[in-house]
C-alpha cells in the first residue's frame, strides 16, 4: 500500500521545512513540497500531519533485548525486553548486548531473540561476545560470527575498567578488536567493538594505548557509558580528538556523573565533533550500584523511554532539534554501518516517528509499517496480550 504524509515538518535530521513523503513497500520513494493525488482506483492512505515534525526513528545502539542483570543472584536476572516498550520509545532500530552475564545467557538466545524482533517488524542486530575474555560466541569465532551470522554486526559490549570485566591485558584486547575489524571487511559489516566502561580509575587507557601501538582505525572503537563519572567525559572528550565515537547513556545522574541530556549539550558547548556522539538507552539493563568491597547495593533498570526523555530535555534547554538528533539516529546508524537507517532519504528503509509539539512521540512506522499511530499501540510482542 501506498502511504503520502503531507505537510510534514520534515527533519531527514537535516531541517529540510514542511514537505510531502511517500512510502511504499517499506522504503521512502519521494520527498517533495507537493506530492499530487494518488488515483482512488490504487490502495493508499493519504495522511495530513498539519505541520507535525517527521523524524528518523531512533536506533538504539544498546539494548539489552534478552534481559541484563545477573549480579545479585539468579533472581535478579532482568526479564526480557517488551517490543512495546522499543515502539513507544520511538526506536525502529536497535542492537542487543548481553552484558555482564554470559553464563546464563546465551549468543544462541541473542541471536534468536534479535530475529524474533525482526519477525515482530523492528530491525534488529546484535554483537558476538559479552563483558568477558575470551568472548562467548555462537561459532566459536568472533571473525566466524561476524562473517556467517547476518545479524551480528560487531563485538560487544566488552567491558573495560570494571571490576567485572576480566582485566582483558592490551594484547588480548587487541586480539578481539582485531578479529571483530577484519571479520567486518570480510562480511562488509562494521566489525567495531561496543566497549562498557567502567568506574575503574584506568578509564580509556586501553583504547588510547591500543591507537598508540597498533595500526587500528579509531572508528572501530565505540566507547559506551562515559558520563557515568566527569572525569571519565572529560577523558572521552580528549580521546574524540582522535577520531573515536563515543556514546553516551540515557541514565539517571548523580553528582559525580552527568545525565545524557547535560552531556550531549556539553559535548556541543564545548565544540567537539557532534558527528562522533551517540545516544543509548541501555533498555533493559541492570543500573546497579557497588560498594566499595564489590557489593550491589541497589539496582535500577534501563527503559528505552529515556531516549525521547533526552531528547524532550534538549529542546527544551533550547537546542536546535536538527543539531541533536543526529545523535539518536544518523550517527549510531553510521558507527554500525546501517546504511538505511538512521535517516529521512529516498531509497532508504521507511522508519520514521511523529513528533508533537510537545516532543511527544504521537505514531511510529518502522519500514512502512504503523507500529503506533496516535499515541496507539498497533503492534504489540507476541506475549503482551
Amino acid at each position: 500500500m501506498f502511504t503520502i504524509l503531507r505537510q510534514a515538518d520534515v527533519y531527514t535530521p537535516k531541517h529540510l521545512g514542511l514537505r510531502d513523503v511517500l512510502i511504499a513497500g517499506g522504503k521512502v520513494l519521494a520527498i517533495e513540497p507537493e506530492l499530487p493525488k494518488i488515483h482512488e482506483s490504487i490502495t493508499h492512505e493519504d495522511i495530513d500531519l498539519n505541520g507535525q515534525r517527521l523524524l528518523p526513528g531512533f536506533v538504539d545502539c544498546h539494548v539489552h533485548i534478552t534481559g541484563g542483570g545477573g549480579e545479585d543472584g539468579f533472581a535478579s536476572r532482568v526479564p526480557p525486553l517488551a517490543l512495546s516498550k522499543l515502539i513507544q520509545a520511538g526506536v525502529t532500530s536497535c542492537i542487543g548486548v548481553l552484558g555482564t552475564d554470559g553464563s546464563t545467557r546465551t549468543m544462541r538466545e541473542l541471536v534468536a531473540t534479535t530475529l524474533g524482533l525482526r519477525e515482530q517488524g523492528l530491525s534488529a542486530w546484535c554483537y558476538t561476545g559479552s563483558y568477558q575474555y575470551p568472548p562467548i560466541t555462537l561459532t566459536g569465532s568472533v571473525r566466524d560470527d561476524i562473517v556467517y551470522v547476518d545479524p551480528i554486526v560487531g563485538v560487544g559490549e566488552f567491558a573495560i575498567s570494571d571490576h567485572r570485566s576480566s582485566q582483558p591485558t592490551l594484547d588480548e584486547f587487541l586480539r578481539v578488536v582485531s578479529d571483530g575489524y577484519v571479520a567486518g571487511m570480510i562480511a562488509d559489516k562494521s566489525g567495531h567493538t561496543h566497549l562498557h566502561l567502567g568506574d575503574g580509575r584506568r578509564g580509556l587507557d586501553l583504547v588510547r594505548r591500543a591507537l598508540d601501538e597498533s595500526e587500528l582505525p579509531a572508528r572501530i572503537f565505540h566507547p559506551t557509558h562515559i558520563n557515568r563519572q566527569k572525569t571519565l567525559f572529560a577523558e572521552a572528550q580528549e580521546l574524540s580528538k582522535r577520531g573515536v565515537p563515543m556514546d553516551v547513556t540515557a541514565f539517571p545522574a548523580d553528582e559525580d556523573s552527568y545525565s545524557a541530556c547535560e552531556s550531549i549539550s556539553r559535548w556541543i558547548a564545548d565544540g567537539f565533533d557532534i558527528n562522533l556522539l551517540s545516544c543509548s538507552s541501555d533498555g533493559a539493563g541492570c543500573l546497579p550500584v557497588f560498594d566499595e568491597d564489590g557489593r550491589l547495593t541497589h539496582m535500577d533498570i534501563g527503559q528505552p523511554v529515556t531516549l525521547i526523555e533526552t531528547l524532550g530535555e534538549l529542546l527544551t534547554s533550547g537546542l536546535p532539534l536538527e543539531d541533536v538528533l543526529p545523535v539518536f539516529t544518523s550517527n549510531p546508524a553510521r558507527i554500525a554501518d546501517l546504511r538505511q537507517k538512521g535517516r529521512i532519504e529516498v531509497g532508504l528503509d521507511a522508519d520514521v516517528l511523529v513528533l508533537s509539539s510537545a516532543a511527544k512521540i504521537t505514531s511510529v512506522m518502522a519500514k512502512g509499517e504503523w507500529m503506533m499511530r496516535q499515541e496507539t499501540l498497533t503492534r504489540r510482542g507476541h506475549f503482551e496480550g
